[in-house]
């Protein structure tokens, strides 16, 4: 089958591609802007790439076009797909109809850490050998790629999105997915563009609870308000919590060794073998990644890998692109980038790395923030950014155009001193000078942010020399 993919650099239809190629189908794609990594990885893969949107694309005529959410009505592509009659589905009901079938399927949903978490299960699943079939949002370093089939009887790995499938459909992605265990994360108010309050979200997540069958299972994180609403909503499938050992009634709990999260216990009160415990020790730190490590290690073992097994696999546990991952080291000061672009994502991203460096006694935590995304600039949560940047130690805010709002209300506001920059090159020329040695420059984006991190280092080493 010919399948021709709109919007197939995105991550989601980027790793569908990858799918569908592996599947044994001849995979085409377009999109408006082709470029690193994703563009690539499908190059590399053989699969055929238009840059820009036209109804020529659609020459030859392929069985079916899988349009992305990004696309909208009047995009060239999708009218010439709309008047030519032409067979088209969302990337979702595609991914459910042709892939995850009859298959054991593990999806993690969540506000934040479901990169990170479904990597973790994914990671654990193979380590296990088990061969899983997984989809996640970035690239997983343990793995090597961001999708693969895995073996046809092997559980399924899905990163369950919020957002919605298509300008045809706008149900949540996860809704399509029909999982038999569910991570359900956390859960609070963002996607400002397509969800008016956070009772529109919740809304949705019962609609993944309703799909989860009666002999699955629910896995549920502890203290969140919302995902309580959720269940209470009505739910037909066996629910288990999990949370720090300060939760009572969790039947998964973690206990911290350490400030910064880097040695743990797991545990899990099995109704038949009473409590089963692992320890783990590995290179990331963090609570919420601690919080992430017992949700994967839970659903891995509703697919029948031990406790055992998943701290061993934990313990090489590499994070995911962009999520603490340090691009550079120049005389002591360090370049992080991360995926942080909402305020409780970067007060967590930022404590983490807070705590590292009391630990190492020296230097400083320098945020770096562009409010890029739809929910940030519309400015829908911005009376919370100003408290979002409290353990850093400076921050630098790039102000990218659209920004409907003003930044400075929010670094008035800011507990220690900050900047804006509206300039790119402007802003690494303040943080080099800035910059000392034990310094953490923390980089926080959803976007590529025009390359910030390598021009900070060229910059730092220019500097050093």
């Amino acid at each position: 089958m010919h399948i021709h993919i709109l919007g197939i650099c995105g991550t989601f239809m980027g790793s569908l591609a990858r799918l569908a190629r592996d599947a044994g189908h001849h995979v085409t794609g377009s999109d408006a802007h082709v470029y690193p990594p994703m563009s690539t990885q499908l190059e590399d893969a053989g699969i055929h790439l238009i840059e820009g949107y036209s109804a020529d694309n659609l020459e030859p005529t392929p069985d079916l076009v899988v349009i992305g959410n990004a696309m909208s009505r009047g995009n060239a592509e999708v009218e010439a797909v709309l008047n030519r009659r032409l067979p088209y589905t969302s990337g979702p009901q595609w991914l459910r109809d042709h892939i995850l079938g009859q298959r054991q399927v593990l999806a993690v949903a969540g506000t934040h850490g479901k990169t990170t978490t479904t990597s973790m299960l994914a990671w654990i699943l193979s380590d296990a050998g088990l061969n899983p079939g997984f989809l996640v949002g970035g690239v997983p370093l343990n793995l090597g790629v961001s999708s693969a089939l895995g073996d046809a009887n092997a559980p399924f790995v899905v990163e369950a999105d919020e957002y919605d499938s298509a300008f045809f459909d706008k149900r949540s992605k996860f809704v399509h997915y029909r999982p038999d265990v569910a991570v359900l994360n956390n859960l609070e108010f963002d996607h400002a563009d397509i969800f008016p309050d956070l009772a529109a979200i919740e809304r949705q997540f019962h609609h993944l609870v309703r799909t989860v069958p009666g002999n699955g299972r629910i896995l549920q994180a502890a203290g969140e308000a919302a995902l309580a609403r959720v269940i209470a909503q009505g739910c037909w499938t066996p629910v288990e919590q999990f949370g720090a050992v300060t939760h009572d009634g969790c039947q998964w709990q973690y206990q911290l060794h350490d400030a910064l999260g880097q040695r743990f216990t797991l545990s899990y009160t099995d109704p038949q073998q009473g409590v089963i415990q692992a320890d783990v020790q590995w290179a990331l730190h963090g609570e919420y990644n601690v919080r992430n490590a017992l949700a994967a290690a839970a659903a891995a073992y509703h697919a029948g890998v031990s406790m055992a097994q998943s701290a061993s696999a934990l313990s090489r546990f590499k994070a995911p692109r962009r999520r603490q991952e340090v691009r550079g080291v120049v005389n002591d000061i360090a370049v992080i980038d991360d995926f942080a672009h909402h305020p409780t994502a970067v007060a967590l991203t930022l404590a983490s790395w807070r705590a590292m460096v009391d630990q190492q006694g020296h230097g400083r935590v320098l945020a770096v923030l562009e409010p890029r995304s739809n929910t940030m600039k519309m400015g829908a949560l911005r009376d919370r950014l100003a408290a979002s940047v409290d353990d850093a130690d400076l921050s630098f805010w790039y102000r990218p155009a659209g920004l409907g709002w003003s930044l400075e209300d929010v670094t008035c506001a800011t507990r220690a001193p900050a900047m804006i920059c509206d300039d790119v090159n402007a802003l690494v020329d303040a943080l080099v000078v800035e910059a000392r040695p034990g310094d953490r420059i923390v980089v926080m984006s959803n976007g590529g942010f025009e390359n910030i991190h390598q021009r900070l280092l060229d910059a730092l080493a220019a500097r050093h020399s």
